[in-house]
């Protein structure tokens, strides 16, 4: 079992976000955090951690492997007593069993090569009739054609190349799903999520967030040449389309631990 770990000029970029709107509602649809306690594991700089505490939450326990991204999270969530954010990693959190109502890992997956350990370890932590989420972005996910509103995929129609190495570390949803019917859980779900990644008034704050591969862990693959010329095609591309909502479609699985 392996982690693909963040750069680290990227430690403090996920920190900087806002949880968006419409994450929130999506969730609020899906499950009610009212009252249960909750895990975060891969929170990152907490802020899906704080959202979940604003939507009522009793407790939320964020996990990282990061200290970094942890201090980040602690001062993000400064003044939430019902937060906490402790040292670990998705394969072996140290936390006692059977103790979550819910467990949520959101973008970490595709950091982890073998599912079955990571996946185990949510079971392992949801009480009987828990519920796990899982969101994170399939290949199809990542590879729909590009948009105004789906940048992303104007990087693979640009550079082909990046497809081998985008496809290689995302998993399928079949892939998901059956690791999650293996375990145990039931009642999986699947679900589509068009994400607000960021809305840009100003096109000159596309191009540094994309010169600064801001969040964009695929573009470190590109040398400095390649992205600029990436840019360039962007701004011929995208000339009229400012403002701009971009935003990333991900795949949102839901699942029960059988009571």
């Amino acid at each position: 079992m392996s982690l693909d770990f963040l750069q680290p000029d990227d430690q403090f970029t996920y920190a900087k976000r806002k949880t968006d709107e419409s994450w929130i509602q999506f969730m609020k649809e899906m499950i009610n955090f009212e009252g249960k306690k909750v895990l975060d594991i891969g929170c990152g700089g907490g802020i899906y951690t704080k959202a979940i505490a604003e939507m009522g939450a009793a407790q939320v326990i964020g996990v990282d492997f990061s200290e970094k991204m942890l201090s980040a999270a602690k001062v993000y969530c400064q003044g939430y007593d019902t937060v906490q954010f402790i040292h670990g990693n998705a394969i072996e959190t140290g936390l006692d069993s059977d103790q979550f109502d819910i467990v949520l890992e959101r973008a970490l997956i595709h950091h982890i090569k073998e599912l079955e350990p990571c996946l185990y370890e949510v079971f392992r932590l949801l009480k009987p009739g828990g519920t796990c989420i899982i969101q994170d972005r399939t290949p199809e996910d990542c590879l729909l054609e590009g948009s105004p509103t789906h940048i992303r995929g104007y990087f693979f129609s640009m550079y082909p190349q990046l497809i081998e190495k985008e496809v290689a570390r995302r998993h399928s949803s079949g892939e998901v799903i059956r690791k999650l019917q293996h375990l145990g859980f039931q009642n999986i779900t699947e679900n589509k999520l068009w994400e607000i990644r960021r809305v840009y008034e100003d096109q000159e704050d596309l191009w540094e967030d994309l010169r600064n591969r801001t969040g964009r862990s695929i573009l470190h693959e590109l040398n400095d040449q390649q992205l600029n010329s990436l840019i360039k095609d962007l701004q011929l591309t995208l000339k009229n389309c400012f403002p701009l909502i971009e935003k990333d479609r991900w795949t949102v699985w839901a699942a029960n631990k059988n009571s």
